[in-house]
């Protein structure tokens, strides 16, 4: 193969996400290779044999008729995949150490902000109240992780590792060490029996659509030391039913919730998730991975793939991730 002029989507006005910044860090480890930020009137599309991409807009990535791979920027693919004139190439999500230690991060940081009271303690301080609570120990605290893959099980294992008892629950069965893990529709009521923090880091799919509802919620432990079962979710907007989450913070059926991602995002100014006394809201940033370490990768990716080896990390379109 020869060098396939590398074509960069970015559909993003964040700072940390600026098209031209993407860019500049592939022109500086692709080894000579053209790279060319879109829009670009002067292109040949069919020049373009890759596509580094976030949010395109759909139909964009279908003008390519020599296209060879797309490789997704983010975590998430469900956007690219309700494309529904994406091209028939591979579509390879970002899959490097630097995204899985920070949203590890992430999880742990918030479980252990609902596990030692911290919405109560930052009250007391605004309120000069010196009254702490009973702690309890983290071995007192189960916590679930719906989603197995790459950045649940390792969320998971520190989890386990730092006290706490851990439960998984996946579409499919998955093994890890000191983690007790239900698969299916068969396993799932039992893990939500068992679990008092749920974390929720599972693909957008038509399956998962909407599975965080009060139906799940209800299902939770009661008996915890919490009082009532914590929601995260640093997966994806569309898993979440809003409506049910703030019903549910209000009649005590869940205590708290971090939420990292929205249906809409940013959220509106008078969405009550921002006042909310009992949340949690970051911006989607739990996972915000280093941008050099991405385009790295997909340098690599793309040198060994021209080398006649293969894409690691290929989204199987049937089952969505």
């Amino acid at each position: 193969m020869t060098k396939g002029t590398l074509a960069v989507l970015i559909n993003s006005t964040q700072q940390n996400w600026l098209p031209e910044r993407w860019k500049a860090r592939f022109d500086s480890v692709c080894g000579g290779r053209r790279v060319v930020l879109l829009p670009d009137a002067g292109l040949d599309p069919a020049e373009v044999h890759y596509a580094a991409v976030w949010k395109p807009v759909p139909g964009d990535l279908g003008s390519f008729p020599n296209l060879r791979a797309i490789f997704n920027l983010g975590a998430g693919v469900d956007a690219l995949m309700a494309d529904k004139s994406l091209p028939d190439v591979p579509l390879v999500r970002v899959a490097v150490p630097d995204l899985t230690n920070r949203m590890t991060e992430y999880v742990v940081l918030h479980v252990l902000m609902h596990h030692r009271q911290e919405l109560y303690l930052r009250q007391s301080q605004r309120e000069k109240r010196w009254e702490p609570k009973y702690q309890w120990p983290a071995s007192a605290v189960t916590v679930g992780v719906m989603g197995l893959g790459t950045l649940g099980a390792d969320a998971a294992d520190v989890l386990r590792r730092l006290g706490f008892r851990v439960v998984g629950w996946s579409r499919s069965p998955r093994t890890i060490d000191g983690v007790e893990c239900f698969h299916g529709v068969a396993g799932i009521d039992a893990f939500l029996r068992a679990t008092d923090i749920l974390v929720s880091l599972l693909p957008l799919t038509p399956d998962t659509h909407g599975i965080l509802n009060r139906d799940v919620f209800t299902k939770l432990n009661r008996k915890s030391p919490l009082g009532a079962p914590v929601l995260i979710n640093a997966g994806r907007g569309g898993l979440q039913n809003e409506a049910d989450i703030l019903t549910c913070l209000d009649d005590g059926t869940l205590g708290a919730a971090s939420l990292d991602v929205f249906v809409q995002e940013p959220q509106p100014a008078d969405s009550r998730f921002w006042t909310h006394p009992k949340v949690l809201l970051t911006p989607h940033n739990a996972a915000d991975t280093d941008a050099d370490a991405i385009s790295a990768y997909v340098a690599e990716q793309i040198a060994r793939f021209e080398a006649g080896g293969e894409l690691e990390n290929v989204v199987d379109r049937a089952r969505g991730y």
